[in-house]
Order: C-alpha cells, then sequence, then structure tokens
C-alpha cells in the first residue's frame, strides 16, 4: 500500500467541521469531488459499516475502526460494490483516516489513507479539490 497524506487549515471550530463532514448534505457536497452524486450510508458509530456509493449504487464499503467525535474519524476498507453486489478484497492497510485538530479557531484537517498505486494519481487529483469545498462549505 502506499500511504498518502492531505491537509487543509479550515477558519472555523473543530465541531462545526467534523459535522460538515459526515453530515449528509454536507458529505455529498464536499465528496462530489469523487463522483458528483456520491454518498455515504452509515450510523458513523464505531464498529459500524459505511457504504460509500455513486448515484449508480456502486464503490465501496467499509468497517470504522476508530471514532472520536470532533477529533478522529478512521475506516477500513474491506472491498468494493458492484451491481449491488459487495466483492471483498485483500487491502492491507488499506485505511482512510481523517484527524482534526484545532488552534485559534482555526481547524488543521488531515486525511492519511493507504492505497493500492492504481489509485495514486487519483486521490491526488481529487482530495484536495474535496477538501477544497469542505473548507469552504465549513468556512460559510
Amino acid at each position: 500500500m502506499k500511504p498518502l497524506e492531505y491537509h487543509v487549515k479550515i477558519n472555523a471550530p473543530k465541531e462545526k467541521v467534523w459535522k460538515k463532514l459526515w453530515e449528509d448534505e454536507s458529505y455529498r457536497k464536499w465528496t462530489a469531488a469523487f463522483a458528483e452524486g456520491s454518498y455515504a450510508e452509515s450510523d458513523w458509530k464505531e464498529g459500524s459499516r459505511v457504504k460509500f456509493l455513486s448515484t449508480k449504487g456502486e464503490g465501496m464499503y467499509a468497517v470504522i475502526e476508530k471514532t472520536i467525535p470532533n477529533q478522529q474519524m478512521t475506516f477500513r476498507h474491506l472491498g468494493e460494490i458492484k451491481n449491488g453486489v459487495k466483492e471483498p478484497k485483500q487491502w492491507e492497510d488499506a485505511t482512510e483516516s481523517y484527524h482534526l485538530e484545532e488552534k485559534n479557531g482555526v481547524t488543521d484537517v488531515k486525511v492519511s489513507l493507504g492505497t493500492v498505486a492504481e489509485y495514486e494519481d487519483y486521490f491526488n487529483a481529487t482530495f484536495p479539490k474535496a477538501l477544497d469545498v469542505l473548507k469552504k462549505i465549513s468556512e460559510q
């Protein structure tokens, strides 16, 4: 797995940024950078499953390994969903982790992920765009 990391500083308290990351309406806005109309199905609780889906109902599924409200959300990706069917994958270290740290009203969001090489260019192109949208909607 290839480790990747992305950062953005947001002029908003971490509680507001956390809401914008995971509430359905705002989640759909910032993740549109990955696929227009993308959404997630989850209760966002530690130990729960989450599906990251496109408008066609395809995407990925994961388990939420760690949740510390307003600080950290970590997913372990388990596989893909194609034609409504879960296809498990043997992805060691296929993780995605969001860390929020606030100083003087500015929240630093760090996203760390482990991915296979074939997705590196895609994530390097889309994550900065997604985080820019997150910044804009969080600072409104």
